[in-house]
């Protein structure tokens, strides 16, 4: 039997291009290499940045794909992403989109809400969710509020790490004294309303734990090339965090709060081996309650319990006093502060709570182990397709001879 051919096409090179497509594309190929070929392509279409044009002939790749495989919205825009699903089953290929944002009623406070209303990516995303043989998002919430717009097959494919990699068994290190706690969180660009939830919080802990007892570590910031490097809009987004996060806060407590740059995503687990705990928290709009459980799994393969807004799906693991902590929706300031200070207070329960979750995590978020039932998937998918492929093609034969019988 012929290996399935997959064309793999991520929509950029970040983190969740890294988690959705490219990490398990390459895991589907190293676990299955006789029935498996995978081709990353990060530009199908070819398309010339300098004279902004597409050539007419479909490239090679998607005429060799059994499979075309994409995500997100494309960095070369709408346009590009709905002309790659277009070409794809034009050619008669099994078209899988997956996204790992909403982006069909996107809260309005959202910084992109403008650039998706005006793009119209919104319903690009609609048009693409209708035609696509196999959509793919990350939890229930999220395939409840597109399920309507989805024309084929829907299915949730939770987030999962590969925890082979050096950077998921680093040596987790302990805080410089019993005493102190280092309290983390690790977010993208999308988190500014996020973000302003947390100064009012690190206040209080700051003053019922003791400033020298605690330190607040925000990863993710985009390194510059030097001194001089101005950064791109990322970085903007990056300096806001800073001041909301720094606005209020006396000088003399700044020293407990760091910024440390971001890593790809094959490296992302060092952070969590300089933190005794990890904060999520989140507004509650439709795109946060659409969020996966990455960042439980990220902190729970180190040990680490989870303190976060009852917001998304963490609702499905965290068990408060067990594996961390969910605080009410609208997070109440007071909720946070007594949680977070009564975890930095006892590192006994916090080490408790963050190897039950480190349980739970090593046993249902390993890629390694959960890898073949994308191949099963494809396999079952496809087979169906073909059948009612042929199932149409039959019907639309006897119509034509009912048609000629009757003339």
């Amino acid at each position: 039997m012929e290996p399935l051919k997959i064309l793999a096409c991520p929509a950029n090179k970040g983190g969740c291009a890294y988690y959705r497509i490219i990490m398990p594309m390459e895991k589907l190929a190293e676990k299955y290499p006789e029935k498996v070929v995978v081709r990353f392509d990060y530009n199908p279409l070819g398309f010339d940045e300098k004279t902004q044009e597409l050539p007419d002939e479909t490239s090679e790749n998607i005429k060799w794909a059994d499979v075309v495989f994409t995500q997100n919205i494309h960095n070369y825009g709408g346009g590009y992403t709905v002309e790659l699903c277009k070409r794809a089953q034009e050619e008669g290929k099994f078209l899988h989109y997956d996204n790992d944002d909403l982006l069909t009623d996107l809260n309005e406070d959202h910084r992109l809400y403008s650039v998706y209303k005006e793009q119209k990516l919104d319903e690009i995303t609609k048009l693409i969710y209708q035609n696509a043989d196999l959509v793919s998002v990350t939890q229930a919430k999220f395939a409840h509020r597109v399920q309507e717009y989805v024309g084929r097959a829907l299915v949730v494919i939770k987030n999962a790490i590969d925890f082979e990699l050096p950077c998921w068994n680093m040596p987790w290190t302990p805080p410089p004294n019993k005493k102190h706690t280092r309290i983390g969180w690790a977010g993208g660009i999308h988190h500014e309303h996020d973000v302003k939830e947390v100064p009012h919080v690190m206040r209080g802990v700051n003053q019922k734990v003791g400033v020298p007892n605690v330190s607040w570590q925000f990863y993710g910031r985009p390194p510059k090339k030097n001194k001089t490097d101005k950064g791109d809009w990322q970085h903007d987004v990056w300096d806001n965090y800073e001041k909301i996060l720094t606005m209020g806060v006396p000088k003399a407590h700044r020293g407990n709060l760091a910024f440390p740059p971001a890593m790809n995503g094959d490296q992302y687990g060092a952070f969590f081996t300089q933190m005794d705990l990890q904060i999520a928290p989140l507004q509650m709009n439709a795109f946060n309650d659409s969020k996966s459980e990455i960042k439980l799994i990220e902190c729970g393969r180190y040990g680490l319990p989870l303190i976060a807004s009852n917001v998304g799906c963490y609702s499905e693991v965290i068990k408060n006093g067990e594996t961390g902590y969910l605080i009410p929706e609208h997070n109440p300031t007071k909720d946070w502060v007594n949680t977070l200070t009564k975890v930095c207070k006892d590192p006994k329960h916090r080490r408790e709570m963050g190897m039950n979750l480190k349980s739970i995590v090593d046993e249902n978020y390993d890629i390694n182990k959960l890898i073949h039932y994308r191949l099963d998937l494809y396999n079952e998918l496809i087979v169906l397709k073909a059948k009612a492929m042929a199932d149409f093609q039959a019907a639309m034969k006897k119509e034509k001879e009912l048609e000629t019988a009757n003339d």
